[in-house]
């Protein structure tokens, strides 16, 4: 019986068993193997491959229709982004089978993945998976199956200016019970940039007063928000990744966070470019006030997976606001030029003006940027001035031509 026969029927994938679970890019090619075993010659029919890629989201809600009535509203979508076919091994032409012998037999494939892919995600009412499934076609017998699931990471470079600008805000409350009203609390909160990756710690830097007349506490959590679409209605679940507390400020006193740490812990990258499926990150500063609602202030984050350049600036004062192009690095000589003689750039009547460099108040914010240098001008002889009468006069000698000839 072919069932007595088959041994082992798998997919292995290149970098699975070195380095564990395979991982790949949008872009990448992925190569692997089918592995059969047999324990005696077996006859067969076709080995075909599908690899297949798709986020799909899926929850329902009930909803009443009355005192006794109640139904229930199921949402579900799918958005596809991989799709390859492939045989590995085909019958014969007059359709007989094909004899294999015993042993180990190994059919490599390879495909190329999408250069646009969403990160795999496993989420409460969605996911976005990636898999190779293989089929074995055999005569007078089931088809067997083989499955193996991959990872796909889409790289998010948080070396980018809108990712490597600073994020801050404000907000205030008023504290009232019993239409009372205790004071008010307020908040002011910045970060050095908006792109992390897991590992990193996040200064944060705020200032909260409390203006009321009992002590409140101020808090600082990383938020992850899961967004699943379906039919123009939307699910989300929000989660807290890590937390900090600060200490209790007492009434009408001021705490300062000269950059309190906050540190990533292992999770996985935002997910912005999927139409059924968003994860986003945010840092919530918020404060406990006793007897009212929490005040909270909220900044945007993206998590990546390429992390700060070490070129790059924690402080995003310069990398935010100005690109540098290095590229200018690799038209160095190595050895040296000598300068020009000054002779023979500045002629003697230049040479007697004035060279120094122009005030800072004729310059205005050009100072302001991050980088400076100033270069002489070569200057040109300035023009004559101009005068109504003729310097060069005609003498009386000459005889004045005639118009008529």
């Amino acid at each position: 019986m072919i069932f007595d026969r088959l041994k082992r029927f798998l997919i292995v994938l290149e970098g699975q068993e070195r380095d564990g679970p395979a991982a790949f890019s949008p872009g990448q090619a992925v190569s692997g193997r089918v592995v059969l075993e047999l324990a005696a010659a077996a006859r067969l029919g076709a080995l075909r491959l599908r690899a297949m890629g798709a986020a799909r989201v899926h929850w329902t809600e009930s909803r009443s229709a009355g005192s006794s009535t109640a139904y229930t509203q199921s949402y579900s979508d799918q958005v596809e982004f991989l799709s390859h076919r492939d045989t590995l091994m085909a019958p014969a032409d007059n359709g007989e089978a094909t004899v294999l012998q015993a042993g180990r037999h190994e059919f490599p494939f390879t495909f190329q993945l999408p250069e646009t892919l969403a990160t795999s995600f496993e989420g409460k009412h969605g996911s976005v998976r990636y898999w190779v499934k293989a089929k074995l076609h055999r005569p007078w017998s089931m088809v067997k199956k083989a499955k193996k699931e991959f990872t796909v990471i889409e790289p998010i470079d948080i070396n980018t200016p809108a990712l490597l600008a600073p994020q801050a805000g404000a907000k205030e409350k008023l504290a009232r019970a019993w239409y009372c009203n205790r004071g008010q609390v307020s908040v002011t909160a910045k970060i050095d940039r908006k792109g992390y990756t897991p590992g990193e710690v996040i200064p944060i830097f705020a200032e909260i007063d409390n203006c009321t007349s009992r002590a409140v506490v101020p808090k600082a959590a990383i938020i992850q928000t899961q967004t699943f679409i379906a039919r123009g209605t939307k699910k989300q679940k929000k989660s807290v990744v890590t937390s900090i507390t600060g200490d209790p400020i007492p009434a009408g006193q001021r705490e300062v966070w000269h950059g309190r740490a906050l540190k990533i812990p292992p999770v996985g990258p935002s997910i912005l470019q999927c139409r059924i499926i968003q994860v986003e990150y945010s840092l919530k500063v918020c404060v406990d006030i006793p007897g009212t609602s929490k005040l909270l202030l909220e900044l945007p984050l993206v998590i990546g997976t390429i992390p700060l350049h070490p070129f790059g600036s924690r402080t995003s004062s310069v990398s935010s606001q100005y690109s540098v192009n290095l590229d200018w690095l690799s038209t160095i000589p190595e050895q040296l030029e000598a300068p020009p003689e000054y002779s023979a750039v500045v002629s003697s009547p230049e040479a007697e003006q004035s060279l120094a460099p122009p005030c800072r108040s004729e310059l205005g914010d050009i100072l302001e940027g991050p980088f400076f240098a100033y270069i002489q001008e070569f200057r040109f002889r300035p023009p004559p001035l101009y005068s109504e009468v003729d310097p060069n006069p005609a003498s009386d000698s000459i005889r004045p031509r005639c118009m008529t000839c």
